[in-house]
């Protein structure tokens, strides 16, 4: 009897597509990709989340050994047909999986820090289309995404360090901490060109939660509430910056919480 292989984490997939992983572990996941149909979506999504992924990823695809790049495209598809009549559209998602390996068998890493969202502005409410995008991939975030220890705070200070230089904010973990719930990580993504932060936290009751701010000149705006994909969102901006408090607690105390880091967030 085949033991199961251990499904992995959103940690694993994204060090997969980073280019982070050893050899060996990088293969064991782009076997359990190649089995697992959910793995395969994960991946996708976390490798493209909501972008237009042939214009984000043909700069390095052109880069990749071409024969090689043909070879994994062209037996893919057929391996996974042979074994399990897959849909054309899944043996698309198996065309593009099989390039995103080519490019890290070329040694072609994807900076997650430099890759765009996907633009998808309004002239009317660029902060609605915003808060569209982050509340689509924060849906997806479970509590086994954010699984783990908490990091110090001297790891919270060094990871905040990195969205203040981009970001033209002071943030320190005393400004952006939530009674109750724990700091996961900071990470840095990007939207229209322009830096974006993400500031995971994993509430122990309601789950995944996160704090994101993107540079704006769009005005001030007093905090407002409103629900995407099922997680309650309190919004508001100031000249330079917007803000979001996206999670799946209750509104009022939603509002508590927004309210409460607005002000540690303008002192």
């Amino acid at each position: 009897m085949t033991m199961k292989q251990t499904i992995p984490s959103d940690e694993d997939l994204t060090a997969f597509i980073d280019g982070e992983l050893t050899a060996e572990e990088a293969a064991r996941i782009e076997a359990i990709v190649n089995e697992d149909e959910s793995t395969a979506e994960r991946l996708e999504f976390l490798a493209r989340a909501s972008l237009p992924f042939k214009q984000a990823f043909a700069p390095l695809l052109a880069e990749a050994p071409r024969e090689k790049l043909e070879a994994m495209l062209a037996a893919i598809p057929a391996q996974q047909s042979a074994k399990s009549g897959l849909t054309p559209a899944f043996a698309s998602r198996r065309r593009f999986l099989g390039a995103l390996a080519a490019s890290l068998v070329a040694g072609i890493a994807i900076d997650r820090a430099v890759i765009g969202i996907s633009k998808g502005l309004s002239a009317k409410d660029e902060n609605s289309e915003w808060r569209a995008v982050v509340a689509d991939y924060i849906s997806l975030y479970t509590a086994e995404t954010l699984a783990g220890p908490a990091p110090s705070r001297e790891d919270q200070a060094a990871q905040l360090a990195g969205l203040d230089e981009k970001l033209g904010l002071s943030l320190s973990p005393e400004a952006v901490s939530l009674p109750g719930i724990d700091f996961k990580r900071a990470l840095l993504l990007q939207y229209d060109g322009k830096p974006l932060a993400q500031i995971a936290y994993l509430d122990p009751e309601t789950g995944p939660m996160a704090l994101c701010i993107v540079k704006s000149d769009a005005g001030s705006k007093a905090p407002d509430l409103e629900s995407r994909k099922g997680l309650n969102v309190i919004y508001w901006s100031n000249e330079t910056h917007a803000f979001m408090l996206i999670a799946h607690i209750r509104v009022d105390r939603m509002k508590e919480l927004g309210e409460d880091v607005r002000g540690r967030l303008s002192a």
